[in-house]
């Protein structure tokens, strides 16, 4: 399977605030990191279905963090602080999951593995 590239896209970075340059760095940090890890997995997996299932696991955590940020956002508006951070983390757990899907072998492998947990989970409910 071909090598992992992701990005944080330029218009999250230009809707955070100018006077901090943290929030940035942090997610270009954190993208970098997530791309290294997800090209070690494809790296050790002994096949691309074992490859598809450690992308999807991680898949699965950003869609959980995103949940996580975007059920913040309320909560901040709430007590009157400002949710920019909450949505821009928000909104850069949805690009990953977008960009890893993006990948053309990549992309393929995770609807696949993503629909066959779904058949597995459906027959162990059936079977209760």
């Amino acid at each position: 399977m071909e090598e992992i590239s992701l990005g944080v896209p330029e218009p999250l970075l230009e809707r955070l605030p100018d006077e901090d340059q943290t929030a940035a760095a942090d997610m270009k940090e954190a993208v970098a990191g997530w791309e290294r890890q997800l090209n070690r997995v494809l790296e050790e997996a002994d096949d691309d279905r074992e490859a598809a299932g450690r992308v999807l696991e991680a898949v699965d955590r950003f869609e959980e963090r995103y949940q996580t940020y975007d059920e913040l956002v309320p909560e901040l508006r709430a007590w009157g602080q400002s949710p920019i951070y909450a949505i821009a983390w928000r909104t850069l757990y949805a690009d990953v999951v977008a960009q890893l899907y993006e990948h053309d072998e990549l992309g393929d492998h995770l609807e696949r593995e993503r629909n066959a947990r779904l058949v597995e989970d459906g027959i162990r409910l059936k079977d209760l």
